[in-house]
């Protein structure tokens, strides 16, 4: 029997259950739940698809002019201001696009995703990204009419900058990884991995590895 988990991860767990096999069902007994039919609709899932991937590059692209620009690498005699407000739109829009099409494609199979390594990982980095985003506009943006133009911005900046950089790449490289299966529950894997996947609440169970290779 599937171990549905305790506490507040059990909860969870059966909401994404709900949400995947219940939520929107027909009477029928091969009715389809929301998410089954938005899996199953292959033109708008590879429309979602297309747009999410389309507004990762627009927004990760701005991105990195910002981000070369506050490390002081790329655009040295343009004020960050200038660069920020004219780019700020384009970074906004990508982003809301980013996040509808994504949460989409989490609808359409949220058990899948719930027991992905990478899928687990790119959240804990887009929660990294956010917190990076909170210091530069809380501490360093306060004092930026003092650096604003300097070519090569104070060391917290380019820092931020780096940062940015850095874990928004990290969260393109995981993104795409969720696609593969290399460490998908009910497959022989290390403890550390089941549990990080809580794969012995999911429907294919933990494996591990010795008892698959005695």
């Amino acid at each position: 029997m599937l171990n549905s988990g305790k506490g507040g991860l059990g909860v969870i767990r059966s909401f994404l259950a709900w949400l995947q096999t219940s939520l929107g069902k027909g009477p029928e007994e091969y009715d389809p739940s929301w998410s089954e039919a938005l899996l199953g609709s292959l033109n708008f899932w590879g429309l979602l698809e297309g747009t999410h991937l389309i507004s990762l590059m627009l927004f990760a692209g701005v991105m990195l002019v910002i981000d070369l620009r506050l490390m002081g690498v790329a655009l040295r005699t343009i004020p960050n201001s200038i660069i920020t407000r004219r780019l700020l739109p384009l970074v906004l829009g990508g982003f809301a696009i980013m996040v509808i099409t994504g949460a989409a494609l989490f609808f359409a199979k949220p058990l899948d995703y719930y027991h992905n390594i990478w899928f687990r990982l790119k959240l804990g980095l887009i929660v990294l990204a956010g917190l990076n985003i909170l210091w530069f506009h809380l501490v360093l943006h306060r004092h930026q009419d003092q650096w604003d133009a300097l070519e090569r911005p104070p060391t917290a900046v380019r820092l931020s900058g780096l940062a940015s950089l850095t874990v928004w790449l990290l969260v393109i490289i995981t993104g795409r990884f969720i696609a593969y299966s290399w460490y998908e529950c009910g497959k022989p894997q290390s403890a550390f991995i089941n549990l990080v996947q809580a794969c012995a609440t999911s429907e294919k169970g933990a494996v591990a590895i010795e008892v698959a290779y005695p």
